[in-house]
């Protein structure tokens, strides 16, 4: 499945943003050829040609390789960001919103698993600055986590002992989703959220868990 494909159910499109149309499809395909062969083994003219279009065009848009890069990893944090602040502010419990914010991340993960390989497993190929602002955007990713689940330890609902260590090891469990998930595998993105936030709410301690 394309990258196109595969980022059309609205939630998984985090390019509507960026335009011209032709930037756009220079941006899908980097995504694809990322992925596919990683970001030092791809080429400027892989990425213009995956687009249809010369090499010459790609640097209308992008100044280097790394500006690509760059963007894609900006806004798929972004909007990995914007999936977590959305559940932790969000009402109830801190049971339902720590099980809000893995179900929809695990979902946005294996939805939009090409993308998210990109975004997730490529932040050592940026330059400094870049990847300094991708670090920035990290840390805020794990204080949205960090603080549901320092709510619920308030709360009474979980007993977690390390919350900085918990929160890593949630985050590390999602995130892999988008490594080993198959569209074409037994379970549907809808069933792994769901799964994985029964075992991120036992992880916590959490006292009305159930099963998945």
């Amino acid at each position: 499945m394309s990258t196109a494909e595969e980022t059309a159910g609205g939630e998984t499109q985090p390019w509507g943003e960026v335009t011209p149309d032709a930037a756009r499809r220079l941006l899908l395909a980097a995504v694809e050829a990322f992925a596919e062969r990683g970001y030092h083994a791809t080429t400027t003219r892989d990425i213009a040609g995956r687009a249809g279009m010369s090499p010459a065009a790609l640097y209308i848009h992008y100044k280097t390789k790394e500006e690509l890069l760059h963007r894609i990893s900006r806004i798929g944090h972004e909007k990995a960001l914007d999936i977590l602040r959305t559940a932790s502010r969000g009402e109830g419990a801190a049971t339902e919103r720590l099980a809000d914010a893995v179900s929809s991340f695990v979902r946005w993960h294996a939805r939009g698993r090409t993308t998210a390989r990109v975004v997730q497993y490529e932040l050592d190929s940026l330059g400094p600055d870049a990847r300094a602002e991708i670090v920035g955007l990290r840390r805020q990713v794990d204080a949205e986590v960090r603080g549901i689940i320092e709510d619920g330890v308030r709360s009474g609902e979980f007993d977690v002992p390390d919350v900085p260590g918990t929160t890593l090891a949630v985050l590390s469990l999602c995130i892999d989703v988008a490594r080993w998930f198959n569209v074409d595998g037994p379970r549907t993105p809808e069933e792994v959220g769901a799964l994985y936030a029964d075992l991120v709410l036992r992880m916590v301690g959490a006292k009305n868990a159930g099963p998945a």
